[in-house]
């Protein structure tokens, strides 16, 4: 597993369809929502850090690196990605690569990073993102943190859709089965954290 890449879990969303407050930090089968996300994301990068705004002290049991976005006005995930490709280009520069994914997927494939890197390399493009069922799933990919400066540049101008931008560089695809769960479901709002649950118990434990 190639380690040269940081990991990012997007936890700076506004959980509106949840009710407001912290969605990552919901409880899922007796723990956060986070912590089943970072159970699966950890294990395939380097080092992992929590892109979230406001008092990072409520996510100090984690144990690390919060980074808030460095944009204004919540603009969306491409802020939180933009903040992770900054940090990784001034806390980390032998780390070239972000994977990201969002706080309230906790069902990741344990390959999802290797595979990833294999459709990127495949297409030779600098930008992979996760698919399965026939549908993309922007927040869920590796980004290369060369662009960062085009991404910050797009945000400014009024960009918010994560692959209008990535179309414009390239972003390969790695597609995952359905069956016999998504490995990318995400609970955004209370009844998709019931459907959690029930998943929870036919979902492989992590890694």
């Amino acid at each position: 597993m190639p380690r040269n890449v940081l990991g990012v879990v997007l936890a700076g969303g506004l959980a509106r369809r949840m009710g407001g407050g912290d969605k990552p930090l919901r409880d899922l089968g007796g723990r956060p929502l986070l912590a089943h996300v970072l159970d699966r994301l950890a294990p395939q990068v380097a080092l992992t850090v929590l892109n979230a705004n406001g008092d990072p002290a409520r996510f100090a049991a984690f144990g690390l690196p919060v980074v808030p976005d460095g944009l204004p006005d919540h603009p969306g995930p491409l802020a939180g990605i933009l903040a992770a490709l900054d940090w990784a280009a001034t806390e980390r520069p032998d780390l070239p690569l972000v994977l990201s994914a969002p706080g309230d997927t906790p069902f990741l494939p344990a390959d999802l990073l290797s595979r990833l890197l294999a459709a990127r390399a495949a297409a030779r493009t600098p930008l992979a993102c996760a698919e399965s069922g026939g549908h993309t799933h922007p927040p869920i990919g590796v980004w290369d943190v060369a662009l960062r400066h085009d991404l910050r540049a797009a945000i400014l101008a009024g960009e918010r859709k994560i692959d209008r931008w990535t179309a414009r560089h390239g972003c390969a695809t790695a597609i995952w089965p359905t069956e016999p769960y998504d490995p990318f479901f995400n609970a955004n709002t209370p009844e998709e954290l019931i459907e959690a649950e029930r998943l929870l118990h036919r979902a492989p434990p992590a890694p």
